[in-house]
C-alpha cells in the first residue's frame, strides 16, 4: 500500500476527477490501480473564494517497486499501526469489571471490555439515550428539570448534545484515535469522518450511534443499569453502594464520571481518594449569522456545497490571561445544558446537516486557583456553582441573553438588532456582565473586541452573548499512577470528568487506555 499527499482539487469536483488526478500524479494507468482509499481531506482556503480540496489518498497498484523509484519524496510507503488490546493478564477477577458512566470514556472503555471478554457492567446514573433524548427535549419545553437526566448526565454523555466534534491534538502513536473513528462508523456514523480535517458527527446521528455500541456489548456478554449512581465506595472492601441501597464489590472499577458529577468528586474526596484541582475556563455562548462566518471562511456568503463554515480564534490579552474560542457549532444552537435545579450552564448543540441560521461557539477565559483563592481540590467546583447561580438568577431561570453593545456597557438588553437567537430552552434579557467578576467579564470584552481583527463582525454590536459556559472541563483531576488505578487501588480514573481529556475523541481514547490497564492485569472471565 502506497501513500501520496497533497491531491488538490476544485471543490467542485468528481470521483472520476479524483481518479484521474491520482494516476496522473503517481504516473500509472488505470489498468495498474487495483484499490484506493481517501485518508484525509482538507480545504486550502489560502486565495478565497478560490477554494480547494487537498487530500491524502492510500492505494494499492501493480508494480509499486517502481512507482516509489519513480516518484521519490512525493509517493511513501502508507505504514499505519493498527490498533491491538494488549495481552491478558494472569489474576483472576472474582466478578465484573464495573464501569461508572457511559459517556465516550466508559462506553469505549466497556466496549474494549466486552470485545475481550470480561463482559463488563456499566453503572449510568441517568436514562438510556432514548429516554434521556425526551427528557432533555421535554425540559428545554418546559423547564422542568430531571437530574440524573439531562444535557450532562445520561447514557452517550454530554457530547451527545453537542456539535459531536471529533478531532483531537492528542499524540497516537498507537492507533487509538483511528479505531474510535472506525467504531463509530461501525455503528452508524457516516463514513467521512474517517477522513475529512474536522469531524463531526451531529447529535441525531449520535444518539442513534450509542445505542448501537451499547447494544454490541450487550451481545458481547455486558450488561447496562441504568437509574444507578455509585453514592458511596467502601475502599478497604472493594465496594460500591448504588443509590445508597445496594453493595456491588468490584475488583477493578473504571470512574467514567464526566465532568459534572460533582456529588461523586465529593464523595470520592470524603473517602480519601486523592485528587487536585486543576485550571478550566469559563466564559459565554456568542452567536453570529451562519452567512457572516461563511463569508470570512470562504470569501463569499454562498457557500454551495461546502459545509457551514468554522473558526477557532485566540487572543492574549495585556492582563497575561488568554481568551479562546472552544466549541465552536456552525450552523448550530445555544442550549440550556443545566444539571442542578437553581443552576444554570449553557453549551452549543449542531445537528449533523449544521443548517440552523446562526454560528455559535464558547468564547472562554482561563481560570486558576489565584481567581477563587484555594488550594482545596474542589474549589473550581464551587466557583464554577457561583457563575451558575448567578446565571440562574440573571434569567430567573432562563437563559439570559445580551447584545454585545449592552455587555460592553454593563447593562440588560431591552430588544434584539440584526440577530435572533437559535437557542433550545427558553431565553430573556439579562445582564450576563454581571454573571462574572469584573476582570473575567472585562477579559472576554477584550478577547470578543480582538477576535474581530480576524473575522469582521465578530464584535458587531448585535452579536449575542448568553451564559454561562462553565463545564468546558473538568476541574479536579484525580490522581492515577501508570498503572491508572487512583490511591484507592482497584478505581481506575479516566476521561474527561477525571481529568484527562478533553472532548468526544479524546475522552474515548483515554477510556481504551484504561480498558487495557485492566486487560493488563486481569484475565477475561
Amino acid at each position: 500500500m502506497l501513500r501520496i499527499t497533497q491531491l488538490k482539487l476544485p471543490v467542485e469536483h468528481t470521483k472520476e476527477q479524483l481518479e484521474k488526478k491520482l494516476l496522473k500524479t503517481a504516473h500509472i494507468k488505470g489498468s495498474e490501480l487495483k484499490t484506493y482509499t481517501i485518508r484525509k481531506r482538507s480545504l486550502d482556503a489560502r486565495k478565497k473564494p478560490e477554494l480547494y480540496y487537498v487530500y491524502t489518498v492510500d492505494f494499492s497498484a501493480a508494480n509499486e517497486e517502481r512507482i516509489l523509484r519513480n516518484r521519490k519524496g512525493k509517493i511513501q510507503r502508507a505504514e499505519e499501526k493498527p490498533y491491538r488490546a494488549p495481552r491478558h493478564g494472569a489474576e483472576l477477577l472474582s466478578g465484573r469489571v464495573a464501569v461508572i458512566g457511559s459517556g465516550p470514556a466508559g462506553m469505549f472503555c466497556a466496549y474494549l471490555l466486552a470485545k475481550e471478554g470480561y463482559h463488563p457492567l456499566v453503572i449510568e446514573r441517568g436514562a438510556p439515550v432514548n429516554e434521556r433524548r425526551e427528557d432533555v427535549q421535554k425540559f428545554w419545553e418546559t423547564g422542568r428539570l430531571n437530574t440524573v437526566s439531562n444535557v450532562q448526565f445520561g447514557e452517550g454523555g454530554a457530547g451527545t448534545f453537542s456539535d459531536g466534534k471529533l478531532n483531537t491534538l492528542v499524540k497516537d502513536p498507537a492507533g487509538r484515535n483511528r479505531f474510535v473513528l472506525e467504531t463509530f462508523v461501525r455503528f452508524g456514523a457516516p463514513q467521512d469522518i474517517l477522513w475529512e480535517q474536522k469531524p463531526h458527527i451531529g447529535t441525531d446521528i449520535l444518539i442513534n450511534v450509542v445505542e448501537a455500541m451499547r447494544n454490541e456489548i450487550i451481545r458481547l456478554g455486558g450488561e447496562f443499569r441504568f437509574y444507578s449512581q455509585v453514592t458511596d465506595i467502601q475502599p478497604a472492601e472493594n465496594c460500591m453502594i448504588i443509590n445508597n441501597t445496594e453493595t456491588i464489590k468490584a475488583d477493578a472499577a473504571v470512574f467514567a464520571v464526566g465532568h459534572s458529577a460533582r456529588d461523586t468528586f465529593q464523595m470520592l474526596y470524603d473517602k480519601g481518594v486523592s485528587m487536585e484541582s486543576k485550571s478550566f475556563a469559563v466564559g459565554v455562548r456568542v452567536e453570529h449569522p451562519q452567512q457572516l462566518i461563511d463569508e470570512s471562511a470562504y470569501g463569499t456568503a454562498q457557500r454551495g456545497s461546502l459545509p457551514a463554515a468554522a473558526y477557532k480564534l485566540t487572543e492574549k490579552l495585556e492582563n497575561g490571561r488568554g481568551v479562546y474560542t472552544f466549541c465552536m457549532c456552525p450552523g448550530g444552537y445555544v442550549v440550556n445544558a443545566s444539571s442542578e435545579e437553581g443552576y444554570l450552564a449553557v453549551n452549543g448543540m449542531s445537528y449533523h446537516d449544521r443548517a440552523g441560521e446562526n454560528a455559535n461557539s464558547a468564547v472562554i477565559v482561563t481560570v486558576t486557583k489565584d481567581d477563587y483563592d484555594s488550594d482545596h481540590p474542589l474549589a473550581g467546583v464551587k466557583f464554577q456553582r457561583m457563575l451558575e447561580k448567578r446565571a440562574w438568577e440573571e434569567g430567573e431561570g432562563s437563559i439570559p441573553v445580551q447584545r454585545f453593545a449592552d455587555f460592553c456597557a454593563g447593562k440588560k438588553s431591552s430588544s434584539f438588532g440584526s440577530i435572533m437567537p437559535n437557542m433550545k430552552g427558553a431565553c430573556t434579557f439579562g445582564n450576563v456582565r454581571n454573571i462574572f467578576p469584573e476582570e473575567l467579564a472585562a477579559s472576554l470584552e477584550s478577547g470578543i473586541r480582538g477576535m474581530d481583527r480576524k473575522i469582521r463582525g465578530f464584535a458587531g454590536e448585535d452579536v449575542l452573548l448568553s451564559g454561562v459556559e462553565s463545564r468546558t472541563s473538568s476541574p479536579v483531576r484525580i490522581l492515577r499512577g501508570k498503572d491508572f488505578t487512583a490511591s484507592v487501588s482497584w478505581i481506575y480514573p479516566c476521561g474527561e470528568g477525571a481529568g484527562y481529556a478533553g472532548g468526544i475523541t479524546s475522552a474515548a481514547m483515554d477510556g481504551l487506555k484504561a480498558a487495557e490497564a485492566v486487560i493488563k492485569k486481569f484475565a477475561a472471565v
